[in-house]
């Protein structure tokens, strides 16, 4: 009997991301924790640093028998829950968040407004073939729903916004 292993998201305690990451890979538990490169100002100085992008998450990959295990690492405060159950990301959705961030190097968080709208299939790029629904296109930025989160990714260096075809 093989165990399959499925995406869940564990919430963290604040700015702890990065620290449950490292725990979670020495305890041999399979774990992504999307960063980003954001922008700041100081009153001296501008730095470029790396940030978490989802703040006070980080996604676990394991069995149905390893699940437990995870909470008992420090900083680990629980499961995102989904319908009473730990929430299960598609691998879809954790290649797609990979291919984004691969992509573009300033995103950033945006709570995702799940209503009716445009559904497009991407023409060219990394996101080629994929069909997608449309929150949000205006100008040079670009928004991509991650659904099962409730949550989009934004990219604001997007040279050419004309790279989808609606579809119906």
């Amino acid at each position: 009997m093989t165990l399959e292993k499925k995406w869940h998201v564990v919430f963290t305690r604040p700015r702890w991301e990065k620290k449950v990451a490292d725990l979670l890979t020495k305890a041999d538990i399979e774990n992504y924790c999307p960063t980003t490169r954001v922008k700041r100002q100081w009153s001296d100085r501008k730095k470029i640093i790396i940030e978490p992008l989802f703040k006070s998450y980080v996604f676990v990959r394991v069995a149905e028998k390893q699940k437990w295990e995870v909470v008992n690492n420090m900083g680990v405060i629980d499961y995102v829950y989904y319908l009473g159950k730990p929430a299960i990301v598609r691998p879809q959705e954790i290649e797609e968040i990979k291919r984004f961030l691969n992509r573009h190097e300033y995103v950033r968080v945006g709570e995702a407004t799940i209503n009716a709208g445009d559904k497009v299939k991407i023409n060219s790029g990394v996101f080629k073939d994929l069909e997608a629904e449309v929150t949000s296109r205006k100008g040079q930025k670009i928004v991509l729903n991650i659904t099962s989160l409730g949550l989009a990714l934004i990219a604001t260096d997007v040279v050419n916004t004309s790279l989808v075809k609606i579809i119906e």
